[in-house]
């Protein structure tokens, strides 16, 4: 994850070996609230934040591959 950003935005998702741009989507959470949940199982969510909005970052419903 590179960059601070707000629930709500549209985000650019891309490889991790090259960085290329493979999709946009809206985002469900913050970045801050992503860096405190990343590698957690959705199970765990409410438990590191103190509450869950969503099951995913980006629902596959908000998403748009290139």
């Amino acid at each position: 994850m590179e960059g601070a950003f707000s629930k709500g935005d549209i985000v650019s998702v891309c490889k991790k070996e090259d960085r290329t741009i493979f999709a946009r989507g809206l985002t469900n959470y913050s970045s801050e609230e992503i860096e405190k949940i990343k590698g957690c199982s959705t199970s765990h969510i409410a438990k590191v934040l103190g509450y869950k909005l969503y099951d995913e970052v980006i629902h596959r419903d908000n998403m748009v591959i290139l």
